[in-house]
């Protein structure tokens, strides 16, 4: 580091001193949000989950936590926290911002020594809602397709097309839209995702309706020529339209893989839809108990 002056290197020389001499003070006078506001700045860039993390904790910024200092929060501030955000969103919501905060103050504790320990590990996550069994019916299918249209020159059509890749292949729809040519092989029926939730590239195998679903498309790039905004606020339109309630985009996934067991071994379908704990798949598996029943004969 080069300075103008001298005079200007010995005062910024002096300030490292202070800082190393009396970091611990430092530290306590500095808030949580100055956290939040340094972790979006030099963490949350390096994640493909930045720009959620980035609007996340913008608005974390903005809550009265966010103005403790270090040197006096406590468990109970986050408790306090906890309890007011359960008032305004989901429990999943307040339990994947707990994850978030988490990592922030583990961040600050272990990396940049701002912290003795993390004031959240001591903090009651909220329970866990039960897994969603909401699954498409045929017809709710049916008038989806009716009110997107079959016109692939259209965006909203081209989304109904991606529900229905969905379906076969278990895709996420950030998967799905961010699916380019280069990565699709019809001839040997895979589709390389090189990004994924969990970081790691993966090859998906692609049945005969699912290399039908992509051949009919327009030449486009990336495939489905959608971003993930726009097909979540097409598939809404769709929906909404055709008067179906309850059912997301990403029920998808359950509906798939619940079909798909009954093709692939417990490994083989992990491996497909990208789950690295085989568990997770009990999360999305929804045959019933009279489907299983008939498998039994």
């Amino acid at each position: 580091m080069v300075w103008p002056t001298r005079q200007e290197a010995k005062d910024w020389a002096a300030r490292q001193e202070y800082l190393i001499l009396n970091g611990e003070k430092v530290a306590a006078k500095m808030t949580i949000g100055d956290l939040f506001d340094r972790y979006a700045r030099e963490v949350s860039p390096k994640k493909r989950g930045a720009r959620w993390e980035t609007i996340r904790l913008e608005k974390l910024g903005r809550d009265r936590i966010a103005r403790l200092q270090l040197g006096e929060v406590a468990a109970k501030d986050f408790a306090d926290w906890r309890d007011r955000r359960l008032l305004e969103v989901a429990p999943a919501s307040v339990i994947r911002e707990m994850q978030l905060v988490t990592s922030v103050l583990n961040t600050a504790r272990k990396e940049w020594g701002l912290l003795p320990d993390n004031p959240l590990a001591d903090v009651r996550k909220p329970k866990k809602p039960p897994p969603r069994d909401r699954l498409p019916t045929k017809n709710e299918i049916e008038m989806l397709r009716h009110c997107a249209g079959e016109d692939l020159s259209k965006a909203t059509a081209r989304a109904f097309h991606a529900f229905l890749f969905a379906l076969e292949t278990g895709m996420r729809a950030g998967e799905i839209t961010g699916l380019q040519w280069e990565n699709v092989d019809l001839d040997r029926r895979v589709a390389r995702l090189e990004y994924t939730k969990n970081g790691r590239p993966r090859d998906v195998p692609l049945s005969s309706e699912a290399v039908r679903l992509l051949e009919a498309l327009p030449e486009l790039n990336p495939v489905f020529g959608l971003s993930s905004r726009q097909l979540d606020v097409l598939y809404r339109k769709s929906r909404d339209k055709a008067g179906i309630k309850g059912l997301t985009f990403h029920d998808t996934r359950h509906a798939a893989i619940t079909s798909l067991s009954k093709k692939l071994e417990v490994l083989a379908l992990a491996k497909m839809v990208g789950h690295t704990d085989i568990k997770m798949l009990m999360v999305y598996y929804d045959e019933s108990a009279e489907e299983l029943a008939r498998r039994l004969d």
